[in-house]
């Protein structure tokens, strides 16, 4: 019986999938208007944090060409560098190895006002490391056990953590890979790990399934999000990420820009004269 329960429920899951990739298409004059929408709420959003003091830890994890950094980038295009702080760690240097696994992480947590935006995590232990053996057995099952006391910590020290799952159909991410492959300007995002990751599918399911099954927990838990189409998952992110903090939109100072001073008013484009101006060729 558990195993027709099973097989039931993964059929239902696959015809969620289907349902999901196969809605009507998005029209760009809609996705524009509605990203410019979100985005003057991610302003709201970050006054709220500086004026209040939060600390924000958010979390983007999932597979390889699965969009995460599509929707990094348009929550951080409008708002502050100072306040939204993305960071994405490279592989760790020799030092690093020697240090706590957490440690060049915590390094990078935020200070009041801040939010900081992770575009790959801690959770690499649990994913790449897992699959491509680059950390050992021992590892493995010790930090999946630390994990989610590890974020009790640092919600019960005040930090607001929200972790963002990307889930990305097979046949879509081949479409993108291929598309990468064959495109100039993206072809820099294509690295021998996606190649990997590319062979290895159900490898990395098994690692996101082991991943949830310990860490989506009560304090922290994980947000899927359904990825194959790229604008919606962009504004059901966003949406979605807006609706996790209690932020307002706090009253801000009429600004007044006043009267320049012409006092002492000369032509200032005849002193750049000679200079060396590039050539305007559009």
């Amino acid at each position: 019986m558990a195993k027709k329960s099973e097989k039931a429920g993964g059929k239902k899951a696959k015809r969620e999938i289907e349902k999901a990739t196969k809605k009507k298409k998005l029209s760009t004059e809609k996705y524009e208007s509605e990203l410019e929408r979100l985005q003057g709420e991610l302003v709201k959003l970050q006054y709220w944090v500086k004026q209040t003091g939060q600390r924000v830890v958010i979390v983007f994890e999932g597979r390889d060409a699965a969009g995460k950094g599509g929707v990094i980038k348009r929550i951080t295009e409008r708002v502050s560098p100072r306040t939204f702080r993305v960071v994405a760690l490279p592989a760790p240097t020799e030092r690093e190895k020697t240090q706590m696994y957490i440690q060049r992480y915590l390094n990078h947590f935020p200070a009041a006002g801040e939010v900081v935006i992770f575009d790959r995590s801690w959770y690499n232990r649990l994913g790449v490391e897992r699959v491509m053996g680059f950390c050992t057995d021992e590892e493995y099952a010790r930090f999946l056990e630390d994990v989610p006391n590890l974020e009790h910590y640092f919600i019960y020290e005040g930090i607001t953590l929200i972790k963002y799952w990307f889930d990305v159909g097979m046949e879509e991410q081949e479409r993108r890979f291929r598309s990468r492959i064959e495109d100039p300007r993206k072809i820099w995002k294509l690295s021998p790990m996606d190649l990997e990751s590319y062979k290895r599918w159900y490898d990395y399911s098994k690692a996101r399934d082991a991943m949830l099954a310990v860490t989506d927990t009560d304090h922290a838990p994980w947000h899927i999000v359904r990825s194959d189409n790229k604008k919606r998952a962009r504004l059901n992110c966003i949406s979605h990420l807006l609706n996790q903090l209690p932020y307002e939109d706090l009253p801000r100072e009429k600004i007044d820009l006043g009267k320049r001073n012409m006092k002492n008013k000369y032509d200032d484009q005849t002193t750049l004269k000679g200079r060396r101006f590039i050539p305007e060729k559009f």
